[in-house]
């Protein structure tokens, strides 16, 4: 039988290595996407940021050009009791509101993990986060009104006196902090549901094979595993636990005799009831210290940035 004979040019092409297709660079198309965030967290956050920063060196009140006055906001900041007390009903409230909602949350999270997955319980959980605080803050205000509030009313035909939630000292703070706790509960809720949900089901099978108790595996499972997770979220809810503004000012505006006023309130009453621009941005900045002060320590406390599953 005849060969066909090989010709140097086929010989040559079938010793070519086959040529591999080029990777598409789409670092320019990443950057186009990432470019509107950008504008708006320079324009919205980081401008806004230097800008009160320099502030709060000045004496401004809107009107007239700002005046350098050094450190004088800062010395007057240590020197004002106001500001203390503001520091003080401020930590009252977070301290309140953080322990109450993170127990309530991290108790719903497990609920819904253990007992049911259904979409609809998720959906009526996060239900009172999609109330604005300014609506909710208004549905308390009457629900606790003490004369005409339903909620005393109940107190009453339960046979109990009535209880001034919004009008007295003792009281007011922790009714305030439960109001925010009743609506972000179930955000926060949410959140440590899908961190559960990175935890492997093989951990706790083993652990009923050995016997454990569903107390147990919590405290020697679920807890430690969910460690990094639950970090992240004390740390968001803090920070925004230290801004709490609306519900306060729509409630009690502050009072009685400042029990209630808390940071961002007297942020927000020198800067826009007394014009006094240069000490509110000296006052915004302590807040801004405080905030990655607490922040550092939730971290390091936690270990967030670590996790136990290997």
């Amino acid at each position: 039988m005849a060969t066909v004979p090989t010709t140097p040019k086929s010989r040559g092409a079938s010793s070519q290595p086959a040529t591999r297709p080029r990777r598409r660079d789409d670092t320019r198309l990443a950057l186009l996407f990432i470019l509107p965030a950008t504008i708006g967290l320079v324009v919205f956050y980081f401008w806004p940021l230097v800008r009160g920063i320099g502030l709060s060196f000045t004496s401004w009140d809107l009107l007239t050009s700002a005046e350098f006055v050094g450190l004088d906001n800062y010395r007057r900041m240590i020197d004002d009791p106001v500001f203390w007390n503001a520091v003080r009903v401020t930590l009252l409230y977070v301290v309140i509101n953080i322990g109450v909602q993170t127990v309530v949350a991290l108790v719903i999270a497990v609920l819904m993990q253990r007992l049911s997955n259904s979409t609809v319980l998720r959906s009526v959980v996060l239900a009172p986060y999609l109330v604005s605080n300014v609506v909710a803050a208004l549905v308390f205000l009457w629900i606790l009104d003490y004369q005409l509030g339903i909620g005393n009313q109940a107190l009453e035909w339960l046979g109990t006196d009535r209880i001034p939630f919004l009008t007295d000292e003792t009281w007011v703070i922790p009714t305030i902090a439960l109001i925010n706790v009743w609506r972000h509960m179930g955000y926060t809720a949410l959140l440590l549901f899908a961190g559960l949900q990175t935890i492997p089901h093989t951990m706790y099978e083993a652990a009923r094979v050995d016997g454990a108790s569903e107390l147990r595996m919590f405290f020697r499972i679920t807890l430690p595993l969910l460690r990094p997770i639950l970090g992240l979220v004390l740390i968001i809810s803090v920070i925004g636990s230290f801004q709490v503004f609306d519900t306060v000012s729509v409630t009690t505006n502050g009072g009685p005799v400042d029990s209630s006023r808390v940071l961002q309130l007297y942020i927000y009453d020198n800067a826009f009831g007394q014009f006094d621009f240069g000490y509110a941005s000296a006052l915004s900045v302590a807040l801004l210290l405080i905030l990655i002060a607490v922040t550092f320590l939730q971290y390091r406390a936690t270990r967030a940035g670590q996790t136990d599953l290997n």
